[in-house]
């Protein structure tokens, strides 16, 4: 029986992203242990066949002793559960992981979900990452990149060299059936957008709310909605004020089928992100059935197609923004509708979860030969 190891930084990235993946591994007869920090969809894990064991990981701590505990309790659990092969997911697991297969000799496949934000400026921190990456992917047995660019990117850098085994995926898939396309909302008059993300700067946070605040003094019917949890407070008082205002409505963090609810009752899903592996809320979105405002970046632009499924717009300019939400809004009833038909028709041909699932068995297969 072919055992598997899965190490993550977070349980949502394996909640909502990974469970087909793990459930293509059960058919397989595969024995599964996922590790990362426990929630609580513990048991729904569970019931799919695998173990869970905790693993304390801390996603965006610089304390290089938490890290070192980190490697510690990695080569612990391979230790302990004697895996075949070692799938690890963003940074630190990608990191820490990898070091500690090469230790104990165990093969590793490592799924690159974002360059993260450390990466985008130089620094002494950013060298040092790039330099970790470089150690931990040379000897893996394939590094997963979710859009060309980041491959290039670490290519360009030397952490990825043309020996490594590399494939690029349509980030994590979109789930098609936990995601099915819903009717467009009645035209009430009033144009509904949502964005769905952590509240943080580099998520486009700033820039939307700028233009939030411009498009409702020029169109007072609309509504913008704000689903998010907070990593950093630096954005609440903000927040506060312009739901007090009645500039957005502010629903908090909910559970992906409750946004899968607000997703289909909004007429399109803006995410003005600075960076990304590959998005999962445009794909979520697309699916549903909506259109779609997001950044002209790797990982977003792939998602949909300019002035057919979606409008782009620059990173870092709420006055690009306010221009691609103004397209929207000029945008007639029946085009709307239309642009969430393709929009479903494209995930479903390019970004169906199944891929990814069947690309990683078909490289676990590949390992065990």
């Amino acid at each position: 029986m072919t055992k598997v190891l899965v190490i993550a930084n977070d349980e949502s990235t394996i909640f909502n992203f990974r469970r087909e993946i793990l459930e293509a591994f059960a058919a397989q007869g595969f024995e599964v242990t996922v590790c990362y920090p426990l929630g609580t969809h513990t048991d729904i894990i569970e019931n799919i066949g695998c173990k869970v064991v905790n693993l304390e990981v801390s996603r965006h701590g610089k304390n290089i002793i938490k890290d070192l505990k980190l490697l510690k309790d990695c080569k612990r659990l391979i230790k302990q559960f004697k895996p075949d092969v070692v799938l690890t997911y963003t940074v630190k697991p990608n990191i820490y992981g990898s070091i500690a297969c090469q230790m104990l000799k165990v093969p590793y496949i490592n799924n690159i979900t974002g360059l993260g934000s450390v990466l985008q400026k130089e620094s002494i921190l950013s060298k040092l990452i790039l330099f970790l990456q470089k150690v931990a992917y040379r000897k893996s047995s394939c590094v997963f990149f979710q859009n060309k660019e980041n491959y290039l990117r670490l290519k360009n850098s030397g952490v990825i060299t043309e020996k490594t085994p590399t494939a690029i995926l349509p980030g994590s898939g979109v789930n098609l059936k936990m995601q099915p396309y819903e009717q467009y909302p009645q035209n009430d008059g009033i144009t509904r957008f949502i964005i769905v993300s952590r509240i943080r700067a580099d998520k486009g946070y700033t820039e939307f709310f700028d233009a939030a605040e411009e498009i409702k003094s020029k169109y007072p019917n609309t509504e913008f909605h704000v689903v998010g949890w907070y990593e950093e407070d630096e954005l609440k008082a903000r927040v506060d004020n312009l739901n007090d205002r009645g500039i957005v409505i502010y629903h908090g963090k909910k559970l992906q089928t409750e946004v899968h609810q607000l997703i289909k009752n909004c007429d399109c899903l803006i995410h003005p992100s600075y960076h990304e592996g590959m998005a999962n809320v445009l794909m979520e979105a697309a699916a549903t059935g909506r259109a779609v405002i997001a950044t002209d970046i790797p990982g977003c632009r792939e998602t949909f197609e300019e002035g057919i499924t979606g409008f782009g717009c620059e990173a870092q300019s709420s006055k690009s923004l306010v221009e691609a939400i103004e397209k929207f809004l000029h945008t007639d009833y029946e085009k709307r509708i239309e642009m969430g038909k393709i929009g479903r028709q494209k995930m479903e041909k390019e970004f169906n979860r199944d891929f990814v699932a069947n690309a990683y068995t078909e490289q676990i297969k590949k390992v065990k030969r």
